[in-house]
């Protein structure tokens, strides 16, 4: 399906509102595309598409970005698209740091099941990393091959949380297809987002981190460190449901030890009805908790108004019994015994094969802070690891004139940090300048 409805750089999208109607009018400039992709036998992923908009360059120029949501279960055409970096949030107002100024954006929801993806049986539901990454793969042949005008554009993953562990799976996986020849495309590499690429040093940084935060005190922190103990046994075992479960618990102290603190931006909590909500869940499954925290929230009221409304109308495509989100809850039950287990394996396979690696992390993030971050990286056996350790940092600023410090980076070889300041969890929401520029350094388009 294709339209030419929005164009990138002013007036995208306007909803005209009357009462009990919603309207999209388009304009006539930009160029989006969307469509279905069968993955596999009754499971269909939607994809949508942004070509990029810029005054100076055609999109031929510019790199094509695949964007990866969390979750699992959180829609990339949705939350990454309209709350993060897509041409309209989710008033419908343009975006001022939409990255399609500098790419064109492929959003796509993933895994089978998440935002207007669906399945037609309940057996076709991703249940581990490699079924997430052999699903996209098809879809990436699928759609390299349905527009072949970006084939040779630099293609990049950027991800964001558990996202940022499905795009390092499903890198892989295109290298290896890249090498045989069974897919067309130019891989530049791939970003990992505040990413759950080590559930266990994540984890087992939230009590250092909270503590010096002051959020936390010696009885909270020693309670949460033998939570953390647990986990590492239950890994060790190999029983990742016993570890998911000790996830839920250490969330659950957290959250009741340090009066309710957000897990995506520590300077702030969460509002008295969540709170309340976490306590009448807290003996119910564990997963009910999980989700309610981690995927219910991307999938917000007003967003989901807005795509199960005027997004699903002007789509045309999305079949009558599909429900934007209402398969995510299901998509996250299915991917438990995945949650707990590490990617840090496949970030090496990935450095060690050449390919771009970049982890960017949010400073004010919990629940993938960057203690636990820089603790699976240190895990690497990737050779030049030691080197890349060595380097110090640089400073890098939004405004060159300023003497405000919006991040620090370092880089050796193939492999990047980024240190985000001021951000916590969605990076692009809490710091969209210093996001977009971020992006722009990645590809190639800003010097540092």
């Amino acid at each position: 399906m294709e339209l030419v409805p929005w164009p990138c750089t002013a007036l995208l999208l306007l909803l005209s509102l009357s009462p009990g109607t919603a309207r999209i009018q388009p304009v006539e400039e930009g160029k989006e595309v969307w469509d279905y992709v069968t993955v596999r036998s009754n499971a269909s992923m939607f994809w949508w598409l942004y070509y990029a908009n810029n005054p100076c360059k055609n999109f031929t120029e510019l790199p094509l970005i695949m964007w990866l949501q969390g979750g699992p279960g959180g829609s990339s055409t949705g939350f990454g698209n309209f709350m993060e970096i897509g041409p309209l949030d989710v008033e419908l107002k343009p975006r001022k740091t939409t990255w399609l100024q500098s790419a064109s954006l492929l959003f796509v929801d993933n895994p089978v099941g998440t935002g207007f993806s669906f399945v037609n049986q309940s057996d076709a539901y991703a249940q581990n990393l490699d079924m997430v990454a052999s699903d996209l793969l098809v879809l990436l042949q699928n759609f390299f091959e349905a527009r072949p005008e970006f084939q040779t554009n630099s293609f990049y993953i950027f991800s964001e949380s558990y996202g940022g562990k499905m795009a390092a799976g499903i890198s892989l996986e295109l290298y290896k297809a890249i090498q045989k020849g069974s897919i067309n495309c130019n891989f530049a590499g791939v970003a990992l987002g505040d990413s759950w690429i080590s559930p266990v040093d994540s984890v087992l940084s939230w009590g250092p981190y909270l503590y010096s935060m002051s959020l936390l005190d010696d009885g909270s922190l020693t309670d949460l460190i033998k939570i953390g103990e647990k986990i590492v046994e239950a890994m060790n075992l190999g029983l990742y449901e016993w570890a998911t479960q000790l996830w839920a618990d250490a969330e659950t102290l957290v959250e009741q030890d340090t009066d309710g603190v957000n897990f995506y931006n520590v300077l702030y909590k969460n509002p008295p009805e969540s709170m309340m909500k976490t306590s009448q869940e807290f003996t119910q499954n564990h997963l009910v908790r999980l989700y309610h925290r981690h995927v219910r929230q991307l999938h917000q009221e007003k967003l989901s108004a807005l795509m199960n409304g005027p997004i699903r109308k002007k789509l045309k495509i999305i079949p009558d019994f599909v429900t934007w989100g209402e398969q995510s809850s299901l998509v996250f039950k299915n991917m438990e015994m995945d949650f707990m287990k590490p990617a840090i394996n496949i970030v090496d396979e990935l450095l060690e094969a050449g390919v771009n690696v970049i982890i960017y992390n949010g400073q004010l993030d919990l629940i993938v802070d960057i203690i636990g971050q820089e603790a699976w990286l240190r895990k690497l056996k990737w050779p030049e690891l030691t080197t890349f350790i060595q380097k110090k940092r640089k400073p890098l600023y939004v405004d060159p004139g300023s003497y405000d410090t919006s991040a620090f980076y370092k880089s050796h070889k193939n492999l990047a940090f980024y240190w985000i300041l001021k951000a916590g969890h969605m990076v692009p929401s809490d710091q969209g300048e210093m996001a977009l520029k971020m992006m722009r350094m990645v590809t190639g388009q800003e010097e540092s």
